[in-house]
């Protein structure tokens, strides 16, 4: 039990600065208190009402503690431990879980080391690509199995997103002129409520999609954990407003990829969108995530502009806001800008066993671009695990030419939702026949984006080799020994593309030599820019 000094009743200010002793620490947000223990962390929500939530009363926090609780414990289910009385016994002595008078409420939750937290982590150079990719992998998964209903869906309507985002203008009308010019605040709000008012088929199809879902709301990078064995753990959902947490998964991951570009990380934004599209299949965020990143960052911006309001503020931290609310809201303005890599179509093609996806996950980490590939594409759409077999026989079942085309149909789609966002887009596929090639190079004509076609060759002992060592492990593909010969004796020369975008590998050399050659044809991240 943690106990402070004697305090007035009704001074939960003084109440509070008295439970701060023998290494407890006091932080405040903008609307909790917590105190940090060296093992624990208590959570008090402060008494406001400001409308969009309501700490008003005992009951009413305790109603959202019990939330925080139970919401939280999705994506951190042992840190989030329990309800925690806040009591003042007869002497007028405060007390958490003590005796006495009850107080308030808060949640108890086990403190999680600072050297894991993912923006700590990034300033330290220790955030990287496959750290990110757990994210995006943790937040996919998460995302699928996360309420998904009327009641979410209709937080994704366009009427109701337009709602969102006329109070953010609304509540910043009076005070963004402190942080941008008045011509740069007219265009983000032009921008924003075009963008809900001339696209209002693309938010009904992420609705029929089933991609409207309860989800985080608040998801940044100093709420996101990796440990040692990289285990991510994210806390600190909103509990106290089912409008913030309802909405598009797209709106979600939008949060955390416009962290990484306020850090100066747009290599890593870009590569954690990638890697969350291929884990869950959902390429067509691409068509709202422009969107999404300018809405969230426009609210970063506007929670920023509150803090430099508040008179409790003291000066250092009232600097730091404004500086935060002038970049996130310079951020909106720019979150429907070109990427820095123009849009291109790269399709990576072979034998079975060729060396493609190794490729193409290689040079994606380099474009920071989402990859397409056919394996994923044909298991999700079945609806199994990516790395569930499917040992049909050639040309039969989930190959049967007919699913195949279908399979083909939505890897194009899926790659023209990605070049339409301005982005470039990876194709990994065999491409064996002449027909499979000429359609991807008319998606890239149909776009207007350059395409390029990389070809993976290396010896059939070497490929038959890959294809046993691949028997021991759980894979994506279903290319197995079996039916190598078969698949080599369907294969159609590539002879029909022109040079200047024919690029043949030999995949038994080093990886960086082949990613070094298709750097002269396609533009990839510059090394070391942000």
């Amino acid at each position: 039990m943690i106990q402070g000094v004697p305090a007035p009743a009704l001074d939960r200010e003084l109440i509070l600065r008295d439970l701060v002793h023998d290494g407890i620490e006091l932080i405040q947000t903008h609307i909790s208190w917590v105190l940090l223990g060296q093992a624990e962390v208590w959570k008090i929500k402060k008494p406001l009402s400001l409308g969009f939530l309501d700490f008003g009363s005992l009951e009413a926090r305790h109603r959202a503690c019990e939330a925080e609780l139970r919401l939280n414990r999705r994506l951190a289910p042992d840190v989030y431990r329990d309800l925690c009385p806040v009591t003042r016994d007869a002497s007028g002595r405060v007390a958490l879980d003590g005796e006495g008078e009850l107080i308030d409420w808060a949640v108890r939750m086990r403190r999680l080391p600072d050297r894991d937290r993912a923006d700590i982590r990034l300033a330290q150079g220790r955030l990287d690509r496959d750290d990110v990719d757990r994210i995006a992998e943790r937040l996919a998964g998460f995302h699928a199995s996360a309420r998904c209903d009327e009641a979410t869906a209709a937080f994704g309507q366009p009427e109701a997103i337009a709602v969102n985002v006329r109070e953010n203008f609304a509540q910043t009308r009076d005070s963004i002129a402190r942080f941008i010019t008045p011509a740069q605040a007219e265009e983000i709000e032009r921008e924003q409520l075009a963008f809900v008012t001339t696209h209002p088929e693309r938010l009904q199809a992420r609705i029929a999609a089933g991609r409207v879902r309860d989800g985080h709301g608040d998801l940044r990078l100093e709420h996101v954990y990796l440990d040692d064995d990289g285990e991510v753990t994210i806390i600190d959902c909103i509990e106290f407003n089912d409008r913030f947490r309802y909405a598009d998964v797209a709106a979600d991951l939008a949060f955390l990829a416009m962290d990484l570009s306020e850090h100066q990380r747009v290599d890593l934004s870009e590569h954690l969108s990638a890697r969350y599209a291929q884990h869950s299949g959902d390429y067509d965020l691409y068509s709202v995530l422009d969107f999404y990143e300018s809405y969230r960052a426009y609210v970063r911006g506007k929670i920023a502009s509150f803090v430099t309001a508040e008179p409790e503020v003291d000066h250092t931290r009232r600097e730091r806001a404004e500086a935060s609310a002038r970049h996130h809201f310079l951020l909106a303005l720019a979150a429907e800008r070109q990427p820095m890599i123009g849009p291109a179509l790269v399709a990576v093609g072979g034998l079975i066993a060729s060396g493609k996806s190794t490729v193409s996950a290689r040079l994606g980490d380099q474009m920071s671009a989402p990859i397409v590939d056919a394996d994923r594409t044909r298991k999700q759409m079945l609806g199994i695990r990516a790395t569930e077999p499917v040992h049909d026989g050639s040309w039969q079942g989930a190959y049967d030419p007919a699913f195949t085309a279908q399979v083909y149909d939505e890897v194009f789609r899926r790659a023209q939702v990605v070049l339409a966002s301005g982005r470039p887009v990876i194709v990994d596929a065999s491409f064996r026949s002449r027909a499979l090639r000429a359609r991807a190079r008319d998606v890239a004509l149909a776009c207007g984006v350059p395409f390029r076609m990389v070809e993976c060759r290396v010896d059939p002992a070497i490929a038959k080799e890959r294809l046993r060592e691949r028997a021991r492990h759980a894979s994506v593909s279903d290319g197995r020994l079996e039916i190598f010969d078969d698949f080599v004796a369907r294969w159609q020369t590539i002879d029909e593309i022109p040079a200047s975008e024919h690029l043949v590998l030999d995949t038994s050399q080093p990886i960086d030599d082949n990613l070094a050659a298709i750097g002269e044809i396609v533009r990839t991240w510059p090394p070391g820019l942000s």
